[in-house]
């Protein structure tokens, strides 16, 4: 399983039942793909003080 994780093309998703899991899991991944698109320069994130900012 680590080989596979490691090939960095491979996507592993396991089904969740619990809607509010899904929705999580969902949210996590979405995070974590805008995450990636801001290293390589394709989107623009919000600093920590602007996001603090609107608390």
């Amino acid at each position: 399983m680590e080989m596979i994780i490691s090939l960095g093309y491979v996507s592993i998703i396991k089904e969740v039942k619990d809607k509010r899991k899904s929705q999580y899991i969902s949210e996590l991944a979405e995070a974590l793909n805008d995450v990636k698109l801001h290293e390589e320069g394709k989107k623009k994130l919000k600093s920590a003080k602007d996001l603090l900012n609107e608390l």
